[in-house]
């Protein structure tokens, strides 16, 4: 059982079927240019959470939310104080939060297991800490399915720190879900996720360590979600380790499928073993726990963030005339690597400096930010989430489609979408690389054509069993023409699977199509 159904309230027998389940929530990111960490920006994230209740779900008891949750950077100050442990500098340890059994044998049976694999990856368990929590503030349903929530302190043995502390923690994590089956909703030197399957107005009474003052951050991401036609878990609440994310990924199958048709030939010379982390994508996670799953591989095998996010996320380039020939050059590149993961969709992300967002191609999620004098960045699914003087705004804006919103915290700036890409483009030489390496098919060689004749072919045809009105409709527009074939809604033809003729092989595979789309279409 994956760590997906353990903390969860799906149903175990009957017709419901996990694969259907579909998100339209409510998002936040809080951040500070003024290069200083503080409570304000944790305290104004969380108002920000409150005031989207409206966009998450409550179940049949009023008391259990499909799931809200806060990212924040690491407060080391607060961790070394609470947990009485003998903590390294800052950046040289990480920690994360673990959902566990609340058998308190099994529950040592498997933080024993846990040790063994730190160590298997020269990593050194400091210690545990039982974090606080209010189960009395949460509904029954959510009482029933909910873990034992811990933290767990880990350094490395070799003195790594940064991001090739980050790796080893990302490679313990991913053992640690796989073997033992346990959840981490984090693990990290960088950053902290509070989460559960809690209402927006319940996240800051069941974790008492979100009232406290001592927990200072740089910036914050904040979720509230409403998962449609499906049953909340305690895992698939956001934030996730690097997105949180509202709307849908109607290609989330094929991205999956073709993430593990690709999962052979995945090598890194800096994330070492790749098999050891396969599968990338978790059985039963969420189009937006994928998302995060693989977003995660591709920023910690050597790329920046926003590079990854363009990877996943590219904007309408192929159409576009004005567009700069080195971007274009990247997307193409990339377009041979990674099929987008395409829906409407706002994202907002986040490594523990870099915080930022983005919305699909289409633009079919909202997204809005203000900046005041003072430095504070606040970007949500709508205006409204935080009562500021408009006197200090000093920029207010929206997200566009397929365009990007980033800040440095580090450097205390934001940083333009132009520049951005712009910076990601002149990375590499996409365009060599492409001329390099790209098969033209007009550039392969001529084969020998053979004439057949005109009984040989229908008969053939009769065999496969093509039709008059595919030769017609279909084969003729594209053979004469080059152009897509077109056919109409409203077909009285059987499906293959159900018909009494003989059918064509492909006939019995129909893409699936015509998703829904919040706003609809129709109206564009």
């Amino acid at each position: 059982m994956s760590p997906f159904e353990r903390f969860s309230s799906w149903p175990r027998s009957g017709l419901y079927n996990q694969s259907f389940e579909k998100d339209a929530c409510g998002l936040a990111m809080v951040a500070t240019l003024r290069g200083t960490a503080g409570y304000d920006i944790i305290e104004t994230a969380l108002t920000a959470l409150r005031n989207l209740e409206h966009r998450g779900a409550v179940g049949s008891d009023e008391g259990t939310g499909d799931g809200a949750g806060i990212l924040i950077q690491i407060p080391d100050e607060f961790f070394r104080q609470e947990s009485m442990l003998d903590l390294p500098p800052i950046a040289s340890y990480g920690v994360g939060l673990v959902f566990e059994s609340m058998l308190p044998d099994v529950r040592a049976k498997e933080r024993a297991e846990f040790l063994k694999l730190a160590s298997a990856e020269s990593l050194e368990v400091i210690g545990w800490r039982d974090v606080p929590t209010n189960p009395d503030a949460i509904g029954h349903l959510a009482r029933e399915a909910m873990p034992f929530i811990g933290q767990v302190f880990v350094k490395s043995t070799s003195g790594l720190i940064g991001i090739e502390l980050e790796r080893k923690l990302y490679r313990l994590r991913r053992a640690s879900e796989r073997n033992i089956g346990i959840y981490h909703p984090s693990l990290s030197s960088r950053t902290i996720v509070y989460k559960g399957m809690v209402t927006t107005l319940q996240l800051e009474p069941f974790f008492p360590d979100l009232s406290n003052r001592r927990m200072v951050s740089k910036l914050a991401l904040v979720h509230s979600r409403f998962s449609t036609n499906t049953f909340p878990s305690w895992p698939l609440a956001h934030p996730y380790r690097m997105i949180a994310h509202n709307g849908e990924i109607n290609t989330v199958r094929g991205n999956r499928n073709w993430m593990r048709a690709r999962e052979a030939q995945l090598e890194s010379d800096v994330l070492g073993d790749m098999d050891s982390l396969k599968p990338v994508i978790t059985k039963g996670a969420s189009d937006s726990a994928s998302f995060d799953e693989v977003l995660e591989l591709l920023y910690l095998s050597g790329r920046s963030l926003p590079h990854a996010m363009m990877m996943m996320i590219p904007e309408a380039w192929e159409n576009q005339t004005d567009i700069d020939p080195m971007r274009k050059s990247f997307y193409e590149y990339h377009s041979m690597l990674m099929e987008p993961w395409d829906g409407p969709a706002a994202v907002i992300f986040s490594d523990g400096s870099l915080v930022g967002a983005t919305l699909d191609r289409n633009g079919l999620r909202p997204g809005r930010y203000i900046v005041t004098e003072d430095g504070l960045v606040v970007l949500a699914s709508e205006i409204g989430v935080v009562d500021i003087e408009p006197s200090k705004i000093v920029r207010k804006g929206r997200l566009q489609p397929g365009k990007m919103f980033l800040v440095d915290t580090s450097e205390g700036r934001i940083i333009e979408d132009d520049e951005i890409k712009t910076q990601v483009a002149a990375s590499e030489p996409w365009d060599s690389w492409l001329s390099e390496n790209r098969i033209n098919l007009r550039d392969l060689p001529d084969r020998e054509h053979i004439s057949h004749t005109s009984s040989s072919v229908n008969r053939r045809q009769r065999t496969f069993g093509y039709t008059e009105e595919e030769l017609r409709v279909l084969l003729r527009p594209m053979g004469q023409f080059g152009t897509e074939p077109i056919g109409a809604m409203g077909s009285d033809t059987p499906i293959a699977a159900i018909s009494d003729r003989p059918r064509l092989l492909f006939d019995y595979f129909v893409q699936q199509f015509a998703q829904v789309t919040n706003p609809p279409l129709d109206s564009i």
